[in-house]
C-alpha cells in the first residue's frame, strides 16, 4: 500500500492527464469523523423500508447518469464493459435491498438447551444484530465502479457507514459517482493513493480489500494491527477443464470470452485450459479460428487497451517466458502499441507446462494457454496445482460428469459448461482457496451478514435458583 502515486492516463492513448490527487491524510480523518457521525441514524433507522429507499434511488440515479458512464469509459478506454458494469452495479443494489431484510430481522425466540434436570431454568434465546459503524473498502482499478461498490453496497445495507477508496489508476469517477450518493446515504469515496489505502485501514472499524496478492497482504497485515476484521478478494488463475464428450463449439465460444472480455483483465478470467487429449486438437482449433477474429476496440472489435501499462508488462514478461520454454503461438502473442495505448490480441498458445508463468502466475490479459491431459483425474490434479483458487470452469457431454469434476477442485465457484458466470450470477454464496482470498462471501445473503456482528439475549424467565449457583448455608 506504500507504493508510490501514479499519474493519471488516458488508457487508449498513453498520454498524461494530471498528477495524482490524493485526499490529505486529516481531510480523510475528517471524512471518517464524519460517517462516524452519519452511522447512527443510517443503522438506526425507524423503518428498514426507508434505508431501501435510499438505496433504490442511488441504484436507479447510477443506472442512467450519463456523466458517471463517460468517466468510466475514460478510466478503463472500454465501453462495453462499462454499460455491463453500470447495470450490474444496480442488480447489486436491487438484491441487496432484497436479502437484507431476513438478515437484520431478530431471530426468533427458542428455548435454550441447558444441562440439569427437568424443570430446571427456563431461559430463551433471543439476539439481533449490529453492524460495524465503519467499513472502508479499497478497490481495484479493472472494474473501479463495480468493485468499489461491490462490497460497499452489502455494508450499507447491512447498516454501516462506508468509505470507498478507488485505484490511484482510475479515478476519474469518482467525481460523477460522489455526486449521486442522496442525502443521508453515509457513503464517500475518495481519490487516493496506497498511502491513502494504509491510512484509511487506521480509520474504519472492518475493511474490504479488492486486487492483488502483495497488496492484500499489506492490507491483511495492516489490519491485524487495527485489529479489525478483513475481506479480501484477490487474485485468480482460474482453469477450464473440457472433457472427452463436451460440446467443443460451446466450450470454444466460452472460453475464448472468459479470458478475453475486458481483455483478461478480471479476476475470474480462464486463464488456463486443460484439454481431454482424444479432443484437444479439434479443440485447439475451434480455439484458435475464433479468438483470431476478435478485433481491438481501437480497431472496431470489443478488446479493449490494457487499463494500467504497469499490467503490460506483466503480460509481455509472461509471453516472452512461454515463448522461450517452447510454447506455440497460434494468435496475439505480443503487447501492441496503437495510438499511444496498450494493447493485447487474445493470444492462445500450446505446447505449454507448468514451468511457465502462464500456467503458474496470474497473467490478468487475454492469453489462453492450452494444455493436452489424459483424462480427468490429471486435468484436476493440475487445475489443483496452483497457489489460488478463485473459480474455474467445467465443460463435459453431461452435468452428472461436469459435476463429479467440479467437485475436486479447490475453487470457490465453478461455473459447469459455461465460464466466468461468477461475473454476471452473485447468488450464490463463495469461499477463494489458497492465495485468492480471505473473509466471508461477497455473494449472496453471507455478503451483508459478514457486515453484522450478531448479539444474543439469554433471558431466564424462572424464579428459582441456577442449578449451578453457589448453595446458600442458611
Amino acid at each position: 500500500m506504500s507504493r508510490r502515486s501514479r499519474a493519471v492516463r488516458d488508457p487508449l492513448t498513453g498520454r498524461v492527464e494530471r498528477p495524482p490527487a490524493p485526499v490529505p491524510p486529516d481531510r480523510l480523518a475528517a471524512i471518517a469523523a464524519e460517517l462516524r457521525t452519519l452511522a447512527p441514524a443510517w443503522s438506526g433507522a425507524p423503518a428498514w423500508e426507508r434505508r431501501a429507499e435510499t438505496l433504490a434511488r442511488f441504484g436507479a440515479a447510477v443506472e442512467r447518469d450519463e456523466e458517471l458512464l463517460a468517466a468510466l469509459v475514460a478510466d478503463t478506454g472500454r465501453v462495453a464493459e462499462s454499460l455491463m458494469e453500470r447495470q450490474a452495479v444496480a442488480g447489486l443494489i436491487a438484491r441487496c435491498v432484497r436479502q437484507a431484510p431476513a438478515l437484520l430481522a431478530p431471530p426468533p425466540e427458542r428455548p435454550a438447551s441447558l444441562p440439569g434436570p427437568p424443570g430446571g431454568p427456563r431461559v430463551v434465546v433471543t439476539g439481533d444484530a449490529v453492524p460495524y459503524e465503519l467499513v472502508g473498502v479499497i478497490g481495484p482499478w479493472n472494474f473501479p465502479l463495480l468493485l468499489g461498490l461491490i462490497d460497499a453496497v452489502p455494508a450499507l445495507a447491512a447498516g454501516c457507514a462506508v468509505l470507498v477508496k478507488p485505484s490511484e489508476v482510475t479515478p476519474r469517477f469518482i467525481e460523477p459517482l460522489a455526486r449521486l450518493v442522496p442525502d443521508g446515504l453515509p457513503l464517500r469515496i475518495v481519490e487516493g493513493d496506497g498511502e491513502t489505502g494504509a491510512a484509511l485501514v487506521e480509520l474504519v472499524d472492518a475493511v474490504a480489500f479488492t486486487g492483488s496478492v502483495p497488496t492484500g497482504s499489506q492490507v491483511a497485515r495492516a489490519a491485524a494491527r487495527a485489529f479489525v476484521p478483513a475481506f479480501l478478494e484477490l487474485g485468480g488463475k482460474d482453469p477450464a477443464i473440457v472433457l472427452d464428450g463436451a460440446d467443443l463449439d460451446r466450450a470454444a465460444s466460452a472460453i475464448l470470452w472468459g479470458g478475453t472480455a475486458n481483455a483478461g483483465q478480471s479476476c475470474q478470467s480462464i486463464e488456463r485450459v486443460y484439454v481431454a487429449r482424444a479432443v484437444h486438437d479439434a479443440f485447439l482449433a475451434r480455439l484458435a479460428r475464433e479468438a483470431a477474429g476478435v478485433r481491438l476496440t481501437c480497431e472496431g472489435g470489443p478488446i479493449g487497451p490494457i487499463i494500467d501499462p504497469e499490467q503490460a508488462d506483466v503480460i509481455a514478461a509472461h509471453l516472452a517466458d512461454a515463448t522461450a520454454k517452447g510454447a506455440v503461438t497460434h494468435t496475439g502473442g505480443r503487447i501492441e502499441r496503437h495510438g499511444g495505448g496498450h494493447w493485447c490480441r487474445p493470444t492462445v498458445l500450446s505446447e505449454v507446462d507448468h514451468s511457465m508463468l502462464v500456467m503458474t502466475e496470474e497473467t490478468f490479459g487475454p492469453v489462453l494457454p492450452v494444455m493436452a491431459v489424459d483424462g480427468p483425474g490429471e486435468a484436476v490434479a493440475l487445475a489443483n496445482d496452483s497457489a489460488y483458487g478463485l473459480s474455474a470452469a467445467v465443460f463435459a457431454g453431461s452435468e452428472e460428469a461436469a459435476l463429479a469434476v467440479a467437485a475436486r477442485l479447490r475453487a470457490g465457484a465453478v461455473s459447469v459448461n459455461d465460464a466466468s458466470l461468477t461475473a454476471f450470477v452473485h447468488d450464490g454464496e463463495k469461499h477463494a482457496f489458497g492465495l485468492s482470498g480471505l473473509g466471508g462471501s461477497r455473494m449472496g445473503a453471507a455478503s451483508i451478514a459478514r457486515f453484522l456482528r450478531r448479539r444474543a439475549f439469554l433471558v431466564n424467565r424462572s424464579t428459582a435458583a441456577d442449578p449451578w449457583w453457589h448453595a446458600s448455608e442458611e
